[in-house]
């Protein structure tokens, strides 16, 4: 009767230990994949928000251009002169876009 108390109680420790250890995956998955991720989507939203008419932009695709209109979900933008295109709010990269607007390193 005692052994059995022991082994069922020594049982419950093992599966005790289990769920610490999935809960410790589950927090380090956290803190280095979701965290860094959501933190990313914010500034990019924040970016989008805070552009401006007659900001220089780079897309995703590697299209440079200034903004020349705002809309809802698109913005229109000048690629070259009297050369203008449509693209989506979401196909602006802002950590490219953000390097484009930075000046040069003189050497």
């Amino acid at each position: 009767m005692t052994a059995t108390i022991l082994l069922q109680s020594s049982g419950g420790g093992m599966a005790m230990q289990q769920l610490l250890m999935l809960g410790l995956i589950v927090l380090i998955m956290y803190f280095f994949m979701l965290r860094p991720q959501m933190r990313k989507v914010k500034i990019e939203k924040q970016f989008k928000e805070s552009i401006n008419k007659g900001d220089k932009i780079v897309t995703i695709g590697g299209i440079h251009g200034k903004i020349i209109e705002i809309a809802e979900t698109t913005f229109l933008i000048e690629i070259d002169n009297n050369v203008k295109i449509r693209i989506e709010k979401s196909a602006v990269s802002a950590e490219a876009s953000k390097q484009f607007q930075k000046p040069a390193d003189k050497k």
